[in-house]
């Protein structure tokens, strides 16, 4: 789409609105900076463009004349599509696209895209750093906080993008099309947004939409949703498996991750090799390097980058040891199934911290997956009631409610004992307390290091 002298509205003034001002200005399009939220200033907005620009700034409310004049409306990955004022636009005839779509447009070379309720943003760091290894041009964008948008016009026709793509970021595709994708695993999430699991689940098979006979997918086996749907795909579909032996895919056994097809075998792996522990991460290192050998990267480069590879920060972080006991920020587990992961990882007896902003999500798989290890449960956030009655429900009662993360911290620490780990694993989004899961982790990290 030739973008000169078509006015277009962003809709969200956040990191991805503010990128994809900056590359349709770059592009001469005429821009519209619109948000919804009333508190916001114009000023304060205005401090987070390029000096240069001379994009509008609208608050509030949009006209239908205003609407009238739009060519594209270009919505933020946290603008729900059936938001009343994007259903008119809908009605009236506008071009909708996501920042994905807008960032794809304007880039050049191949992408490798990875979608998943859990495991996303370790799966896609791991990614780039194998592709670091065997490419010069290598951009790691998307939901892991690197705006496309602004990669976008540094790429060239040897780029590859490797692109971490949530669910919202799915809903606004259009010709977006990955050379390999992953769904890495699908469990209810988000459901506020989407409403129905069943939708969710459309959604996040949307990134498969555009792939071609050429092209492949990567999907994890263990996943019952998943299996079905790579057994009706028409593109080439690559299994993972933790749990079985694959005839053709990537697989854990003997402590080994192995890839196998209908004339080899090939270690990958010792998972003692590896810095990143726990069985989800053994799947994110699976899915990591499915994608690396389907798009052809050597076996050695694979090797190099996955055992050089250390943690996200936020997954299962380790913070400190103070007094015998351990501390580990998992802030990105922001669902039940991120939570369970990191339950599973600790080998100590553990007092976990959950809860914050509600999502709309159920807890008992969460609870039921204590197994005996966890000896408090301290809660804090908006969903702490919820939460808590559930455990119940569930017969675990060694509850403790408080009020914020400081005094959860301190809770923690009071009742620890030498040999105990303390987790901060929410099983719910940071909103209620914290603008983002990393402003929450960072200010656990800040208050463990502070006892």
């Amino acid at each position: 789409m030739d973008f000169k002298d078509k006015k277009v509205l962003v809709f969200g003034s956040g990191i991805s609105g503010i990128g994809a001002c900056e590359l349709l200005e770059k592009s001469g399009a005429t821009v519209i900076l619109f948000d919804g939220n009333e508190k916001l200033h114009e000023e304060a907005i205005r401090m987070k463009l390029p000096s240069a620009s001379k994009a509008q700034i609208l608050i509030g409310q949009i006209s239908d004349e205003q609407l009238k004049e739009l060519d594209l409306v270009v919505l933020s990955p946290g603008v729900p599509t059936d938001l009343p004022v994007v259903e008119k636009m809908k009605a009236a005839g506008i071009r909708i696209w996501g920042e994905v779509e807008l960032a794809y447009e304007n880039a050049k070379g191949d992408v490798l895209a990875i979608t998943g309720t859990n495991g996303k943003t370790t799966t896609t760091s791991l990614l780039g750093e194998i592709m670091k290894c065997w490419k010069e041009s290598v951009y790691v964008v998307g939901n892991i906080g690197n705006p496309y948008t602004q990669a976008a016009p540094k790429m060239t026709e040897e780029s590859v993008t490797v692109a971490e793509i949530s669910s919202f970021q799915l809903e606004t595709i259009d010709q977006f099309h990955p050379k390999v994708s992953a769904i890495l695993n699908i469990t209810p999430d988000h459901l506020n947004r989407h409403h129905t699991m069943e939708e969710y689940i459309r959604v996040k098979e949307l990134i498969t939409k555009n792939q071609t006979s050429e092209d492949t997918c990567i999907l994890n086996y263990e996943d019952p949703i998943l299996r079905a749907f790579g057994e009706n795909l028409q593109i080439r579909v690559l299994f993972f498996s933790s749990e079985r032996k694959l005839k053709q895919g990537l697989y854990l056994e003997d402590e080994t991750i192995w890839y196998a097809d209908e004339s080899q075998k090939l270690a990958i792996c010792k998972t003692q090799d590896l810095n990143i522990v726990g069985k989800h991460n053994y799947e994110n290192v699976m899915a990591a390097a499915g994608m690396a050998l389907s798009y052809g990267v050597p076996l050695e480069k694979i090797q190099e980058a996955v055992k050089a590879f250390q943690a996200v920060e936020h997954r299962i972080e380790f913070v400190t040891e103070k007094s015998g006991v351990v501390y580990y920020n998992d802030s990105k587990g922001t669902n039940p199934d991120a939570a369970i992961k990191g339950i599973q990882a600790m080998s100590r007896p553990t007092l976990l911290i959950g809860g914050g902003y509600d999502k709309g999500s159920d807890y008992t798989e969460w609870i039921q997956s204590f197994d005996g290890k966890v000896k408090y449960l301290v809660l804090l956030g908006v969903t702490k009631e919820k939460i808590a009655e559930t455990a119940r429900k569930c017969g675990f009662d060694n509850i403790i409610m408080t009020e914020s993360l400081e005094e959860a911290v301190k809770v923690c620490a009071e009742n620890a004992e030498s040999g105990d780990a303390v987790l901060l694993s929410p099983a719910c989004a940071s909103w209620d307390m914290f603008p983002s899961y990393e402003v929450r982790g960072r200010r656990f990290k800040e208050l463990v290091r502070n006892l």
